[in-house]
């Protein structure tokens, strides 16, 4: 099998994550603390693989200047981005609870609200296809990091989604987009980035891990606290520890 084509079909595993969250969401009545709860283990899980699988790895190959400079302009693009998103409706679409607007309250909110998701979800997807460029297959800590938060992240939006008055074509239809989108992007990560200097991957790879980090700080935290408040920080750390010990066993 291509190289390329393994990444987008990782890419498009670890997406459909967000539909089977989504199903989840929209037909079982999940408790909003048992979401919170994996929403936060799935924190400290994608915290987990970006330090030592990704961050880590850009700074031996690209050096510490130029993966601090990638770091930082991935997370200030990823805010720049959200916070936009967020001012037409979007700023709450990892939320369960009755915090999503409508459309009727909020116009063109639900587009934004997909946007938003396919931001979350970029980076990731980017990361996944970088990580089969190097012949041994896909980083399976980065992996299960993906899958894991994607779960939660789909379950709690729809569930929001649903709430907001929005119907399950809508709900369904963003989801399997999104995850044909991660597809996508892990396949032209990997196409596009085959043969490219190890300091370039280096910047992108950080690029990537910055915007990862301030999507779990802007979204995935709030929401786990929102609900589990001071478990919050207990359940990440052992979320970082499960990706942290599958890490090192592999």
């Amino acid at each position: 099998m291509a190289v390329w084509l393994e990444a987008g079909l990782w890419g498009l595993l670890a997406g459909s994550a967000l539909l089977f969250g989504a199903a989840a969401g929209w037909w079982l009545p999940v408790p909003p603390a048992v979401v919170a709860g994996v929403m936060a283990f799935g924190a400290g899980v994608l915290v987990s693989a970006l330090a030592f699988e990704l961050v880590d790895e850009a700074e031996r190959t690209g050096g510490l200047l130029a993966t601090s400079l990638g770091f930082v302009l991935g997370a200030c693009a990823y805010v720049a981005a959200n916070e936009l998103l967020s001012r037409r409706g979007a700023r709450h679409r990892k939320r369960s609870g009755p915090a999503q607007p409508s459309e009727d309250e909020a116009k063109g909110s639900g587009a934004a609200i997909a946007i938003g998701a396919l931001l979350d979800g970029i980076p990731e997807s980017v990361v996944l296809g970088l990580s089969v460029l190097g012949g041994g297959g896909v980083g399976v800590p980065v992996l299960a990091a993906v899958f894991v938060s994607n779960v939660p992240e789909g379950l709690s939006s729809s569930a929001g989604m649903k709430r907001a008055g929005r119907g399950a074509g809508y709900v369904f239809g963003v989801w399997a987009g999104i995850a044909l989108a991660c597809g996508t992007a892990a396949l032209l990560g990997c196409l596009l980035l085959d043969g490219a200097s190890p300091a370039t991957i280096a910047v992108i790879t950080a690029v990537a891990a910055g915007g990862i980090l301030a999507m779990v700080a802007d979204t995935m935290i709030p929401e786990a606290f929102q609900r589990t408040h001071v478990l919050t920080g207990l359940i990440t750390t052992v979320g970082f520890l499960a990706s942290f010990t599958l890490q090192r066993w592999g």
